[in-house]
């Protein structure tokens, strides 16, 4: 595997487990120092425990990857929650936690760590997903926040790219996570579950996280240095195919 990484520093945040760990498994491979950020503790990586629906979390977690190295070139804001509930049924609190997680969190760790990615002229990644595109039933606030992830993205390439800096996303289509598969695992029939999970995209199979860390990596790194503002779908063309009638 190449060394794009070599003597970079990088942060990703929900580093720990899903589509985060391997995006943090990856860029480790490829030679980065890389710190996790996120509830509880991570053995693997340089792991911070950070809360983020607290506000002064992220400047903190930025203020101690600067601390003990002195940079910062990659931020992947990688870390969110998803809570089903339609409109009417979603409380205000649940509302505005999934708000702070999903796009006021990316908005203050990107605000933290510009000054360092300025000197840097480092890179963001965000993930957002295909529910910023389209939306499953019942996910009203999962679909809002990714959707305005993605515009934040535009905004910050457009606003920072004079200064070297460059921001993209990824929107992963449905990824076998360990959530997911769990989730299907829970089903009345698992293997038919999977069977039709399969059937919904044009290449026949559901994504695993090693494939979105793949375009994550390329984002990151210096030979994608012509592309920013940008929205990348991961989702074996699911987003592609037209429903049958």
């Amino acid at each position: 595997m190449t060394k794009r990484f070599d003597g970079k520093v990088v942060l990703v945040t929900g580093g720990r487990s899903g589509i985060g760990r391997a995006i943090a498994q990856r860029l480790h491979d490829e030679g980065a120092n890389v710190f996790t950020a996120q509830r509880g503790e991570d053995a693997h990586f340089n792991g911070i425990t950070a809360d983020f629906t607290d506000p002064e979390v992220p400047e903190r977690v930025v203020a101690e990857v600067i601390a003990r190295t002195g940079r910062l070139d990659v931020l992947v804001n990688n870390a969110g929650m998803m809570q089903e509930a339609a409109v009417e049924e979603m409380e205000l609190e649940a509302w505005q936690r999934n708000l702070t997680v999903n796009l006021t969190t990316p908005f203050l760790m990107i605000r933290a760590a510009l000054p360092y990615l300025r000197e840097s002229r480092g890179s963001i990644v965000n993930t957002g997903s295909v529910e910023g595109l389209s939306a499953n039933p019942g996910h009203a606030a999962y679909c809002a926040t990714k959707a305005g992830l993605h515009g934040l993205t535009r905004a910050v390439a457009v606003d920072h790219g004079h200064e070297g800096i460059r921001c993209n996303a990824v929107a992963p289509g449905w990824i076998d996570t360990e959530l997911n598969l769990e989730f299907g695992a829970s089903q009345p029939d698992p293997e038919a579950f999977q069977r039709d999970i399969g059937r919904i995209h044009p290449v026949g199979r559901a994504g695993v996280p090693e494939e979105v860390a793949a375009l994550v990596a390329f984002l990151a790194a210096e030979e994608s240095g012509f592309i920013t503002g940008q929205v990348y779908t991961v989702d074996g063309g699911r987003m592609a195919k037209l429903s049958l009638p």
